[in-house]
């Protein structure tokens, strides 16, 4: 992980560019998770950005735990999510998993252990019309 004086700063502009409105934290969040190496929003960055918007600490790691998109433990490089809806489920996402953990070297709910890839569930992110869908690295791909 950077530094975490150069982290802060840089977290710090992103708070400055939104604004301090807890309405903006999904969107300092996701910016501020991007900066750090494995995908994920560590603990101190999570109380610097609740002490940057004058919210409570627990506030920001609801955020964290409610959106798929943001971890609050490491990650691979790349991010490689499975749609758990039903309609995916329906359309036989159970199948694409197993090819998916065969072709990545992965099972899912892991990281590969040279920290390229996390393979993982996600709740629906609305690409039913073309299930059962993917989302890697917040590219959607369907009809799998």
């Amino acid at each position: 992980m950077m530094q975490l004086d150069n982290l802060f700063a840089k977290v710090e502009v992103i708070i400055d560019k939104y604004g301090r409105e807890r309405s903006n934290l999904l969107p300092i969040l996701t910016e501020s998770q991007a900066l750090v190496e494995h995908n994920y929003i560590p603990e101190e960055l999570a109380e610097f950005i609740a002490c940057g918007m004058c919210i409570p600490t627990s506030q920001v790691y609801e955020v964290i735990t409610f959106y798929a998109v943001l971890s609050d433990t490491p990650r691979g490089r790349h991010i490689v999510q499975v749609c758990d809806s039903t309609v995916c489920r329906l359309n036989k996402n159970v199948s694409l998993v197993e090819a998916l953990e065969d072709e990545l070297g992965v099972k899912i709910g892991h990281t590969r252990e040279d920290g390229n890839v996390t393979l993982e569930f996600t709740p629906c992110f609305g690409a039913c019309d073309i299930s059962p869908a993917i989302r890697i690295d917040q590219k959607v791909y369907g009809k799998l």
